[in-house]
């Protein structure tokens, strides 16, 4: 055999076992609650990466106007719960679907593309193809629309992608990381994305994709995009309560979080807890504070044994309402009215505000005067006016009438037992009844406040 023979036998063995040995790899992670997008066999996403500076288009398809636009698939974040729309990019309700190029502005090492979702039903899982490309093929097509294999204009097909699992919708947070046994999947400038639905039993079928990576070999080592979880642990003395304050969203409330919120918590829900009781009940023991930054106008809500906190709006309140607020929430915690009950009458929402800024207002902090009945609430003041009104209104039936008169409304409400007729037999006088004594009352404090001034 001549040189130029072994030469060709030589080259010919190395691409056969190139050939044999570089594969790519499809290494999906799944966690059906928030896991903070960390998988056993999937990265976390990255802040850094080289997708963080290219360029997004939409090739074919139309973005769904109530979520985010493509810049959320490269900026670095991912979303802070599991319905989150804007904070993640789907195709528009009722389409197919899409195609997305992705132009890395140059040719690079491609050693990994990751992509991750998110969210509470069947739009979780992701459905793609991914294909890659130089630029330098014959007939190269950048942008190829529906109807053109991307395969035949230049494209290589690098993996197919499905995450939907076999039982179930999903639900819950995906990762795909896609990589190469080489190391490095190819060189290549351009990336596209053929993206599929998860279902077609309705409209809404398009996966909440949160963000896409492009990991460079030669670039810099991945910086988690998934903020480092910030909490704070305790419990009462005995450890009958635990509370868990979760202050990733705003690092910066996390040290007012340890001074002046921790010891009214540990001091306030157990006096809520021994406050509200009824026979056989027990409040949750394990309770989680977390500081949200998508709560809009709301200051604070309370669902289960969580505590939501508007971080924005607590920067604003720490030093007026914001400890007063978190009373108000551990007030509902305590409640506890959702719990399944057989036959259980309908729960008047002004008893349950009521109650909660009655507990807030003149056993917290009276000294605020936060509930009063001013001139320029009387008038459309009722007893059934919720929140601080109902709290002024029931303050003043337990302070003439019955001084267990929340303790008893509350067990009622609890065991599905709440009828008006309760009120007369608490106190003699119709619900009716009350509440016109209780307006003529301020009345007539009002009008000998004004003669006396």
């Amino acid at each position: 055999m001549n040189l130029r023979l072994l030469l060709l036998a030589g080259t010919l063995t190395l691409f056969l076992e190139a050939a044999i040995h570089a594969e790519v790899k499809v290494a999906v992670g799944f966690s059906a609650s928030d896991s903070g997008f960390t998988f056993p066999s999937v990265p976390a996403p990255a802040s850094n990466d080289a997708a963080t500076t290219a360029q997004f288009s939409i090739v074919e398809g139309t973005r769904d106007p109530n979520g985010g636009d493509l810049s959320v698939l490269h900026d670095g974040k991912v979303p802070s719960r599991d319905d989150e729309p804007a904070a993640n990019f789907f195709f528009r309700a009722g389409t197919d679907g899409g195609r997305i190029q992705i132009d890395l502005g140059r040719i690079i090492p491609v050693k990994q593309v990751g992509s991750y979702s998110w969210h509470a039903g069947a739009r979780g899982p992701q459905v793609y193809k991914l294909y890659a490309a130089d630029g330098k093929a014959d007939g190269f097509q950048p942008a190829p629309k529906k109807g053109i294999d991307p395969a035949a204009c230049g494209w290589q097909l690098i993996a197919k992608v499905d995450t939907r699992p076999k039982d179930g919708d999903g639900a819950g947070q995906h990762g795909v990381a896609i990589t190469d046994t080489e190391g490095v999947i190819g060189k290549f400038r351009w990336l596209l994305f053929e993206m599929e639905r998860t279902e077609a039993r309705d409209a809404f079928g398009h996966t909440f994709y949160s963000e896409i990576d492009v990991i460079d070999a030669s670039g810099p080592p991945p910086a988690n995009a998934v903020a480092q979880p910030i909490l704070k642990s305790f419990e009462t003395e005995g450890g009958q309560f635990h509370f868990t304050i979760d202050a990733t969203a705003a690092p910066d409330l996390a040290d007012w979080a340890e001074k002046e919120l921790k010891p009214i918590v540990l001091l306030w829900y157990p006096k809520i807890a021994a406050l509200l009781p009824s026979e056989g009940y027990r409040p949750p023991a394990n309770i989680t504070f977390k500081f949200r930054n998508d709560m809009g106008k709301t200051p604070a809500s309370a669902a289960g044994a969580g505590v939501n906190l508007n971080a924005p709006w607590f920067r604003g309140e720490l030093k007026r309402e914001a400890c007063g607020a978190v009373v108000h929430e551990l007030v509902h915690v305590v409640q506890n009215y959702w719990r399944p009950k057989s036959k259980a009458a309908p729960t008047p929402g002004w008893i349950i505000e009521g109650i909660a800024d009655y507990v807030r207002w003149f056993l917290y902090e009276p000294q605020s005067r936060g509930a009063e009945i001013t001139k320029r609430n009387l008038t459309a003041a009722n007893y059934d006016s919720s929140y601080r009104i109902t709290g002024n209104f029931l303050n003043w039936v337990t302070e003439k009438y019955d001084k267990e008169l929340v303790r008893k409304l509350n067990a009622a409400v609890r065991e599905g037992k709440y009828a008006e007729q309760l009120w007369k037999d608490w106190t003699g006088k119709t619900l009716r009844e009350l509440g016109a004594e209780w307006k003529t009352f301020h009345e007539q404090r009002l009008q000998a406040s004004e003669l006396g001034a």
